[in-house]
């Protein structure tokens, strides 16, 4: 006779595997509380691993810089303190509220819930492509929307063709390594924070503003030929010979799998809105980090890294009242 497979338990599901989901679920570990964090790339880290491992990072309390690869390294060995169970390579492609909270479907099975954690970021992601005739057969070779390896455009002619904050720490990483680095706008103005700016205007990195790329060309010798528009202005085309182009506009984000669950969450421009506990439209549902939204909120990893501890205390405190919180470490005393 066949047995039927139970259905694994959990206390908290965490969907998503980025900082501030990683986060979460060693706060949850401080709980003891069974959790599960369920991420669709095959590994932990998100954005930061995916397409920013050389970033260098800023906004983590304690690190005056931090490297993207670091920081998530150091978070999954922050992870191997608790028994977690992570599942990388899995979608969630469905959340349906039962008697006992949450039934978690995924293409590997199921699993029941208690509470549900999402922290998705902003969803499935893809760069914004340059969009130039024939670009496509650059990419890859000698076109790159991220900067995964410094040491690829170690000793090259290198541009970089955007305006916000990504544009500018991708220029200034390359300083370190390439022949040369230009950074193109197609605004006479960033966009990015004041302290970058200030930080691109010290360094050496050429700052080629208002321009778009119109075209690219190979050259003989293998180079790249980058032709120039200028904005705003009837002056002739200006050319500009590089090794590599890296193209960093921003990403299209997609929330089209959180739509196909069976739960309904209320949203506010196409991000999940949240109340002060994170608690989303749906009880037992919470969400953090750059998908989830409320008056005020930035899209920073310091106020991911903040909202996290909201929602594994509010979710602690509504079902699971009898467990001791975790103990601060300002408040233990050494034994004698």
């Amino acid at each position: 006779m066949e047995l039927k497979r139970m259905t694994e338990n959990y206390d908290i599901t965490i969907v998503g595997g980025g900082p501030v989901g990683m986060f979460a679920a060693f706060y949850a570990g401080m709980h003891n509380a069974k959790t599960q964090v369920i991420e669709s790339l095959t590994e932990l880290g998100g954005q930061v691993n995916a397409l920013y491992p050389e970033k260098t990072i800023l906004d983590v309390a304690g690190f005056p810089g931090i490297k993207g690869r670091d920081l998530i390294a150091g978070q999954a060995e922050q992870l191997k303190q608790f028994p977690l169970t992570i599942k990388t390579g899995e979608a969630v492609t469905n959340v349906t509220a039962n008697a006992d909270g949450f039934l978690v479907t995924t293409p590997k099975g199921t699993s029941q819930t208690r509470a549900v954690i999402v922290a998705v970021g902003n969803g499935a992601f893809a760069p914004r492509k340059l969009n130039v005739a024939g670009a496509d057969a650059f990419t890859g070779q000698q076109l790159f929307y991220s900067v995964r390896d410094l040491e690829k455009f170690r000793g090259k002619r290198v541009m970089v063709a955007g305006g916000g904050d990504a544009a500018i720490d991708q220029a200034l990483m390359l300083e370190s390594v390439a022949q040369s680095v230009t950074l193109l706008h197609r605004r006479a103005q960033f966009r990015g924070l004041a302290h970058m700016v200030d930080l691109l205007e010290a360094s050496t990195v050429n700052v080629k503003t208002p321009y778009l790329i119109r075209d690219l060309q190979a050259t003989t010798d293998g180079a790249l030929d980058v032709t120039l528009k200028p904005v705003g202005s009837t002056a002739e085309m200006a050319h500009q010979v590089v090794d590599d182009l890296v193209v960093s506009y921003g990403f299209t984000a997609d929330h089209s799998a959180l739509a196909a669950w069976d739960v309904d969450l209320a949203e506010e421009r196409r991000l999940i809105a949240v109340d002060r506990q994170m608690t989303t439209s749906v009880p037992g549902i919470y969400a953090i980090g750059d998908g989830a939204t409320y008056p005020g909120k930035s899209p920073l990893i310091a106020i991911g890294y903040g909202e996290a501890p909201i929602a594994v205390q509010a979710i602690m405190t509504t079902y699971f009242p009898d467990r001791r919180g975790p103990v601060h470490s300002t408040s233990i005393t050494p034994k004698p």
